[in-house]
């Protein structure tokens, strides 16, 4: 924009003539060029990609044995290990395949115990855990008490020789063998299994120089509810020694292995940031993980809440869709993702055995108001770390500034100005109304137009036409129609104050001032943000505060004045540049990652399957595109108002989302293929009693459910196997209830006998006022069950029929939805008969609280068992389907068993 002479200032020429229009228009025009906006938004798009691919997509060239040598990390050597134990076919606890994996890794651990430098001490213990219980209070285990019997891990102890008390000082890196019934696990958890072995060879030739020790946990039990940390920490003598825990995870497969949890004490997340070749890390991250939005847990719970230890907790987030089903393949782990992972943490334990700083105590006391840690990378390559501390007095900095800056312009516009704030924040609530509104409208016809209502699980970029077009157009229209509103008063405002004004220079004025209030609102929204993380220390807060002073610093610099008689000009494309450069480097790749992580999980959504609505998926993806751009473009928006791109922006994205559509309708990409399948189960039931407990003859059938939203018609057509489809059957299976669900009885007679069917006998029962009832229970085949006690029981202890060992102590138990859960899972050898002693509640008739007023007991017992039914159904399964396991998933024979209140 020109600018304006001084005889021109007012419109008026200082003999007194009025100026022509025209010259007027050029003058003061509040115009911006189409090709600009577009330009910005171009590269906008492609530098949040870029940014993201750098990030998270660019992995570091896998290495050969000869090219590390004895001390490197050798991806090429680690994937020897993957292929050794994926080949093993699924792996859970209690299964043949599992002892092979644990005899694998035994003989791996022994050949680096031959091979390990002179001056080095390799210790190798195949441990042979005694049962226990975990009773956990957080997370997904509230209600539950895991038990666990004939359990065996692998520990390697890597200690420098003639340095004794090395030895009482250690350094855990844990991770497990055992997978889901339903995967391979290259990914969870082969990979960190053989990241673990290549790290404990070259670690073997270093160790000389330590003073600390390290200890390598290979154990089984996680995928069962997190039981090979509990037994190791509890039980095995080297526990004792451990200063501080690191944690190999895995919820999808290969990438960047990401720090996701860290802490209580930051040392950890210090020193890792300090040696890291590649760092990867995000408390956002561990905020999303520890609010409980991510349904899932580590053995990092276990070693900070049973053991009271800090440390780091590691995770592939690589297509998160094929996580627990058959596409946890080898053929989808990426080349250098091994790589990453080794060298950062080989460089890791290099520091941390060598230093003397590691704490000498059991834990590492920290005020997490004041020290714990904010951290988060920068483009996989720097990584930055600073304390609670410092982040509280950089908040009340920011904040305290950024009042005192709205304050005195308020005091100097008076109530002109106050009623401009308003009118801005109001653009900021319709933008958000009209981008929720498109977004999550496409999100609801979907089911009514495609074959899945997640048809994007395969192809996540579809979520770009699908709800970041919408989102984008209905954040440009709402936004548009809160600036008319906020034009149209600046308008009389100034029709008012600047009557020798020409009334284009004050509709030009008003529009260029509006353009501005609008850009500001943007840094009240993340201002809003910031107090609100501030004040529930949030760690993830640093996002609001660089999204809020980086923009507000460019606007400061380039383009802010408390005049009030200076005319406003059209904000600078330089002040927008250079305000978001730093914000999207910092959080952009990050904001893309967490898109993709939240599609993948879409497929395991629904705990109870039919339980919840088919949009709920798509709805929750489109509610954070929205936010996204609503937090990240409203300062790009502001530019678009006045420029000749609005329709064109607006064509555009309503094109790539009616694209987006036709695709969908048309089933031209699938949303599901083999590579990344739905999530289902076939389960060959077994009811030994009816509803309410009541005996009756068994009642036999095979289920079909899924976890992904949708309907399984295609799935049923597909297998032809005389399935029926719908709500009238709903299976309780203690963990879950069905409540949408495919079934067929026929045939389903064979493969099970009555032999087969768990037992459940009332011993005794002292009907007093302190009511204790002797229970005995008989799992027949099953060495995995879950057993419901209904909340009219106080408390109850647990123990071994057959050897009189107690298993569960009398204490506090709590209880979720009524009940209270006991999760059990064992080894080949693990017992079958249990005594029960349940010990009533006083005045337990008048207790309520459960679904099933008229049960005490529901068991499940589950039998790793392809009867014949269920294998013909298995072998039909279409190619985009897969088997899904989880702690609470029944295997592929199950049967149901319970025991009334008035037995």
């Amino acid at each position: 924009m020109r600018s304006r002479s001084k005889n021109s200032s007012d419109g008026v020429s200082k003999s007194g003539k009025a100026v022509d229009q025209e010259k007027i228009r050029n003058v003061v025009t509040a115009k911006r060029s189409g090709y600009t906006v577009v330009a910005l938004f171009i590269l906008i798009v492609h530098g949040i990609w870029a940014v993201h691919r750098y990030q998270f997509e660019i992995l570091p060239d896998p290495l050969t044995a000869q090219q590390v040598g004895k001390r490197g990390f050798s991806e090429e050597e680690a994937m020897k290990h993957v292929e050794e134990l994926t080949q093993l076919g699924p792996h859970p606890v209690g299964s043949d395949n599992l002892e092979l994996g644990l005899q694998y890794v035994l003989e791996a651990a022994e050949n680096i115990k031959k091979t390990a430098h002179w001056e080095v001490d390799v210790e190798v213990d195949l441990f042979h855990v005694s049962s226990g219980a975990n009773i956990l209070v957080g997370g997904l285990f509230k209600g539950k008490t895991l038990v666990y019997s004939d359990l065996k891990h692998v520990v390697l102890r890597i200690s420098p020789k003639y340095v004794s008390e090395a030895t009482d000082s250690a350094i855990l890196v844990s991770s497990h063998i055992d997978t889901v019934y339903s995967a391979e696990g290259a990914g969870d958890c082969s990979s960190c299994v053989a990241v673990m072995l290549e790290l404990a060879r070259g670690i073997s030739h270093w160790a000389h120089g330590f003073k600390n020790s390290v200890i390598f946990l290979f154990n089984t039990g996680e995928e069962e509810g997190l039981n090979g940390a509990h037994s190791f920490i509890t039980q095995h003598p080297w526990s004792s020694t451990i200063r501080m825990a690191i944690d190999l995870e895995a919820m999808g497969i290969g990438g960047t292995s990401a720090i996701f949890q860290a802490g209580p004490h930051p040392w950890a997340i210090e020193n890792y940031a300090l040696v890291a070749k590649y760092p990867s890390a995000q408390i956002l991250a561990q905020d999303l993980f520890t609010s409980g939005v991510v349904k899932s847990a580590t053995d990092f719970q276990v070693y900070k809440e049973v053991a009271g230890l800090s440390g780091l907790d590691f995770a592939y987030a690589d297509n998160t869709a094929v996580y627990h089903t058959k596409n946890d393949k080898l053929k989808l782990l990426k080349p250098g993702s091994l790589q990453h992972l080794g060298e950062n943490m080989l460089a890791f334990l290099l520091h941390t055995a060598a230093s003397s700083e590691l704490a000498k105590g059991k834990a590492m006391a920290v005020n997490e108001k004041t020290d714990a840690a904010i951290y988060f990378d920068i483009l996989g390559t720097y990584m930055i770390v600073f304390r609670q501390r410092l982040a509280n007095m950089l908040y009340n900095s920011v904040i305290m500034q950024s009042i005192m800056i709205w304050a005195t312009s308020l005091v100097m516009g008076g109530p002109p100005a106050a009623i401009t704030l308003s009118l801005s924040f109001l653009s900021i609530i319709l933008m958000w109304i009209f981008s929720l509104l498109f977004s999550t409208t496409i999100a609801f016809i979907l089911p009514l137009i495609s074959s899945s209502p997640v048809p994007f699980v395969s192809t996540p970029w579809l979520i770009i036409g699908l709800f970041a077009s919408p989102a984008f157009l209905g954040a440009l229209t709402g936004q548009h129609i809160g600036y008319l509103i906020l034009k149209s008063y600046i308008s009389r405002v100034f029709s008012k104050k600047m009557e020798n004004l020409s009334p284009v220079v004050r509709s030009n004025r008003a529009k260029l001032e509006a353009e501005r209030s609008l850009y500001k609102s943007g840094l009240l929204q993340w201002l809003i943000l910031l107090i609100v993380g501030h004040y529930f220390k949030v760690g993830s807060s640093y996002v609001a505060l660089v999204w809020l002073a980086s923009p507000a610093f460019a606007y400061g610099l380039l383009e802010a004045t408390l005049s009030s008689a200076r005319a406003p000009k059209a904000l600078k494309t330089i002040t927008l540049i250079f305000g978001l450069f730093v914000p999207f480097l910092i959080s952009g790749g990050m904001f893309i990652r967490l898109a993709g992580t939240l599609a993948g999980m879409v497929v395991r959504l629904d705990r109870n399957p039919g339980g919840s609505p088919e949009w709920l998926g798509s709805v929750t993806v489109a509610v954070y595109i929205s936010a996204v751009i609503c937090l990240t473009l409203v300062y790009i928006l502001s530019y678009i108002h006045i420029s000749g791109a609005k329709k064109l922006i607006a064509i555009a994205s309503f094109i790539v989302c009616g694209l987006s559509l036709i695709v969908v309708i048309a089933g031209i990409i699938p949303p599901f293929t083999d590579d990344v399948s739905r999530a289902v189960n076939v389960v060959h039931v077994v009811e030994a009693s009816g509803r309410n407990g009541e005996h009756k003859e068994p009642n036999s059938y095979i289920s079909l459910f899924s976890t992904t939203p949708g309907k399984l018609t295609k799935e049923i057509e597909h297998i032809d196997e005389g399935f029926v489809c719908g709500r009238e059957k709903i299976t309780d299976f203690v963990t879950f209830t069905t409540s949408y669900s495919c079934w067929a009885e026929n045939d389903s007679v064979q493969g099970w006998t009555e032999n087969d069917i768990p037992t459940i006998n009332v011993e005794t029962d002292s009907k007093t006022d302190e009511r204790i009832t002797q229970v005995t229970i008989d799992t027949k085949l099953s060495t995995r069950w879950t057993l419901a006690i209904s909340n009219k029981i106080e408390d109850f202890r647990l123990k071994d029929a057959e050897n009189g060992e107690e298993l569960i102590q009398i204490g506090t138990k709590s209880t979720s939805d009524g009940w209270h859960s006991i999760q059990y899972s064992g080894g080949k050898n693990a017992p079958k008969r249990f005594g029960l002693t349940l010990y009533w509640v006083k005045n337990h008739t008048q207790v309520t609280g459960n679904d099933d007023h008229g049960l005490l007991l529901r068991l499940r017992t589950d039998v790793d068992r392809l009867t014949p039914k269920v294998k013909r159904v298995l072998e039909k399964l279409p190619s985009w389907c897969s088997l899904f396991g989880k702690s609470t998933s029944p295997y592929t024979l199950a049967f149901l068993s319970n025991l009334p209140v008035d037995f």
